[in-house]
């Protein structure tokens, strides 16, 4: 019998916790906590199974970070949240607007956390969210390489999809939207470009070394060599350690395309991944296309994709799925889910060969993750 899934839901007006029996049929909503505040990721942390990290938005307060360690029962907000410090010679009034994505650090580095910020800011937290401080190689050293080719897009520029090689606790992989992917092999001290091979359609030459756009990235848990990644111009694959990604979009329907925001691994299989593709034409309209919503699940690494769209609307489902807002849990077979900008939870519970619309009328979804 697999174990109860609970989905830890963000939205534009505050965050939502569902519980799910094992057979993920039945669904229970807690919340809202946090009504009416930002809420642009909430996450678990895996090595103690309690803990509970938001990144929240709260109006006039600006950004912060608020832990839980019951489940969501009661929050505390950090003594110290995400915030740049003056350097002399840096630029102006940089601050921090939004604490964007959050990540749990090595398992062999319990309460360790890391944050991304907008505009983009790498943050560490020592001690379970409590305090945050900046990473200075990257906010003090990578940044000011390269901000002149960062381009902020509708919602900014950001870091995110912060990823921890699982046999390397100092090894560590990002996403700067719009800037590029970085790795570090030193924890933070120097990083270096990950770009090679990706197209960009406002730079003119494809192997520039920044100024990508990655709408996310993911490590596989089981085999770190190999990443996936969703960008601006399509779906990309990178075996390590070889250093060029590989367009593997181009197999995807073409009255489809590979364009979108999400990319959800499986947990055990480093070949089979999930992307949720949107309308990328014209004047990027951010919609399912043709309003007709799917999910396309390759089990080979990208050399084939199948649609997967039994149980959702066929047709005038005019809406999309931001980057932190699918997900997958650890039960077999794999159960999938993805928030809308609708506000509607969709799970599946045989790896998106059918789906079932599980909540709806939230507010517009920024993130879901599996507790």
């Amino acid at each position: 019998m697999a174990d109860p899934v609970t989905l830890l839901i963000g939205t534009r007006k505050g965050a939502f916790i569902y519980r799910g029996d094992a057979a993920r049929k039945n669904w229970r909503l807690d919340g809202p906590y946090f009504l009416g505040n930002i809420v642009n990721h909430l996450v678990a942390d895996p090595r103690d199974g309690r803990t509970l990290l938001m990144a929240a938005k709260t109006g006039h307060l600006g950004p912060t970070v608020f832990r839980s360690h019951d489940g969501g029962r009661n929050w505390t907000e950090a003594r110290q949240p995400p915030v740049f410090r003056k350097v002399a010679g840096a630029e102006e009034g940089r601050s921090v607007e939004s604490v964007f994505w959050l990540s749990p650090a090595h398992s062999t580095q319990p309460g360790v956390w890391y944050a991304g910020t907008s505009p983009p800011g790498l943050f560490r937290s020592p001690d379970g969210g409590a305090t945050w401080e900046e990473i200075a190689g990257f906010n003090d050293g990578l940044y000011p390489q390269i901000k002149h080719a960062i381009v902020p897009g509708p919602d900014g520029a950001q870091v995110h999809s912060i990823c921890v090689d699982p046999g390397d606790a100092r090894h560590l992989y990002l996403g700067i939207s719009i800037g590029g992917i970085f790795e570090t092999v030193d924890g933070g001290e120097s990083w270096r470009p990950l770009n090679k091979g990706v197209a960009a359609d406002f730079l003119p030459d494809a192997n520039v070394e920044y100024g990508h756009d990655p709408h996310a990235l993911a490590l596989h848990p089981r085999d770190p060599r190999r990443l996936y990644h969703q960008n601006h111009c399509g779906i990309y694959r990178l075996d390590r350690p070889a250093v060029e990604w590989k367009r593997i979009g181009l197999n995807m329907p073409k009255e489809i395309g590979d364009i979108g925001f999400p990319i959800v691994l499986h947990p055990r299989d480093p070949d089979c991944a999930w992307v949720f593709p949107m309308d990328g034409t014209e004047v990027w309209p951010r919609t399912s296309p043709h309003g007709r919503p799917a999910v396309f699940r390759t089990r080979d690494g990208g050399a084939s994709w199948q649609r997967f769209d039994n149980g959702m609307p066929g047709q005038h489902a005019w809406w999309t799925v931001k980057r932190q807002a699918m997900c997958a849990d650890q039960a077999d077979p794999v159960g999938v889910y993805f928030g809308t900008t609708s506000g509607e939870i969709w799970a599946s519970s045989n790896e998106a060969e059918s789906w079932s619309r599980i909540a709806e009328h939230l507010p517009h979804i920024y993130s879901v993750t599996v507790a």
